[in-house]
């Protein structure tokens, strides 16, 4: 016959069974972790980089109120010019 093994060792065996269990657990959710860390850093150099595309856009545009300026005053001058030529 065998001998019961004593409620100590049970409590052993089964406190090694949850800190393997644990240990594991610890290592998916780093896992986990480092790749929503990675993927965050992508997603910062992703806006950074459309960021500085933006801001290069911005400055080759013309603004358009200059343009709209820029036309009136153009208009102006070729009335100016038509009622100068008529008289």
């Amino acid at each position: 016959m065998t001998m019961p093994t004593p409620p100590e060792q049970l409590v052993a065996v089964e406190l090694e069974k949850l800190r393997g269990t644990m240990a594991e657990g610890f290592a998916r959710v780093d896992g986990s972790l480092a790749l929503l860390v990675q993927r965050g850093d992508q997603t910062d150099r992703q806006i950074a980089d459309h960021d500085q595309r933006l801001d290069a856009l911005e400055r080759a545009r013309w603004p358009l109120p200059s343009l709209a300026a820029l036309v009136a005053v153009c208009g102006l001058v070729v009335s100016l010019w038509q009622f100068a030529t008529r008289s």
